[in-house]
């Protein structure tokens, strides 16, 4: 049985998250195959891109129904990291310029929306470095103090959550931006842990060893 298996729907980046696996201790193995994320312990969907062509290829592949199976009916422990994160919203506005939203799996009430900063000195993508204030606990931040929950951001639409209580962190670029959401097994991140240097090789770390 592989360790992790990392997703892979053919438009994402999965060097970095391999890497930070690998640095943590575990066998990931990059996949979209159905038996291959069946094996392994713990699933991790990277994502980088927009919103509209990632679900395209997901369901090309029939990963939202691998991944429904695994992650929603199965209980395996989950992570999904930037984009991915997004996918699990119900709609996306990213490139709907026809007013159609795009539709994501739809595993959170929430949607996701542009990056609208009320101080225009603000560039867009927001870009860097960014403080993440704790909303509540959860086992993917254990042993990480809130002095050191800086994590590399880069994105130009963020989560709007209709249900508070999936909120576990909040970030702040001339508004509010939720970077981590979480119910059951289920966790996610809009900045890259794999980027974010010991802080987010911590929490990938904790993710690996999560058992919920």
């Amino acid at each position: 049985m592989s360790d992790v298996a990392i997703v892979d729907y053919g438009i994402n980046n999965v060097r970095s998250v391999r890497n930070a696996v690998e640095y943590c201790g575990y066998n990931p193995v990059v996949t979209h195959e159905a038996s291959a994320i069946a094996d392994a312990s713990h699933v991790i969907l990277p994502g980088v891109g927009a919103f509209g062509d990632a679900m395209n290829n997901i369901r090309a592949r029939d990963i939202d129904e691998i991944l429904n199976r695994q992650v929603r009916e199965k209980g395996k422990p989950f992570l999904a990291v930037c984009l991915g994160m997004q996918l699990l919203a119900k709609t996306s506005e990213e490139h709907a310029d026809d007013g159609v939203l795009h539709k994501g799996l739809g595993w959170f009430d929430a949607d996701i929306q542009r990056l609208r900063p009320n101080d225009p000195k603000l560039k867009i993508p927001h870009m860097g470095w960014n403080m993440v204030a704790k909303e509540r606990n959860h086992p993917i931040l254990a042993n990480i103090s809130e002095k050191n929950l800086a994590f590399y951001f880069v994105h130009s639409f963020a989560m709007s959550c209709n249900n508070a209580e999936d909120i576990v962190g909040l970030a702040q670029y001339g508004q509010p931006v939720t970077a981590i959401i979480a119910k059951d097994n289920i966790a996610a991140t809009q900045f890259h842990p794999e980027k974010s240097q010991d802080s987010g090789i911590e929490l990938v770390s904790n993710f690996l060893r999560w058992n919920p």
